[in-house]
């Protein structure tokens, strides 16, 4: 099995890449590729599409390696392949991303990033630190994770999910943050799970081990 992390120059993936490694050997999961060839994307059995910076600079540079989101796309929505969206790379799955501009996003996942603004004006945005999730929706990549486990998060935009069956768990900050999104063969974390520690492992070890 090969798992491919796309490297379009958004983000350091070095955090990631080790993480992913870690729970492949640890579970017996096959080989991981970090690449930005679309033909490596299109021979992946799963795929993960971290994100780390703006909305519209993400975009963008996806868009500027030619072929590779055109890739993306056809193994995610036309072969079902297993994908897994990380902070920006979760939040370009929505319909359109208002941070700074209006962008428009992949359109999977029906809704749009805006930029959060919580009821307590004490509380700091952009929105850094640990916080403890809400598990909204059962899946398979939530396996073993319940309700106050904790995940590390740096952002300062949300996604506002229009269907509430796609929104598989938030969490609390001075309103609701979307945490994790998915339906069919696609999920996205806004969180970081190669920094959450026990949690994100789980969850990695559950997305490479998930057969839909």
């Amino acid at each position: 099995m090969l798992t491919v992390l796309v490297d379009y120059d958004s983000g350091n993936l070095h955090s990631a890449e080790k993480a992913f490694q870690r729970m492949a050997l640890e579970g017996g999961h096959g080989q991981i590729l970090v690449s930005s060839r679309p033909e490596d994307v299109a021979r992946a059995d799963r795929i993960v599409l971290p994100g780390d910076g703006a909305f519209p600079s993400c975009r963008r540079a996806l868009g500027s390696y030619g072929g590779l989101f055109e890739a993306i796309e056809e193994a995610v929505t036309q072969r079902a392949r297993p994908f897994l969206g990380i902070c920006v790379g979760m939040q370009m799955m929505a319909t359109l991303g208002r941070e700074y501009e209006d962008v428009p996003g992949f359109g999977w996942i029906a809704g749009d990033v805006v930029k959060i603004t919580p009821s307590d004006p004490a509380l700091k945005v952009p929105h850094m630190g640990w916080n403890d999730l809400v598990i909204d929706h059962p899946h398979p990549v939530l396996a073993g994770l319940t309700t106050g486990d904790h995940a590390y998060f740096v952002h300062s935009y949300h996604f506002k999910v229009r269907k509430p069956s796609e929104r598989l768990a938030h969490v609390d900050y001075a309103g609701d943050i979307t945490a994790i999104i998915g339906r069919d063969t696609m999920v996205g974390t806004q969180f970081h799970p190669e920094k959450s520690q026990s949690t994100g492992l789980r969850l990695i070890s559950n997305f490479l081990a998930w057969a839909p």
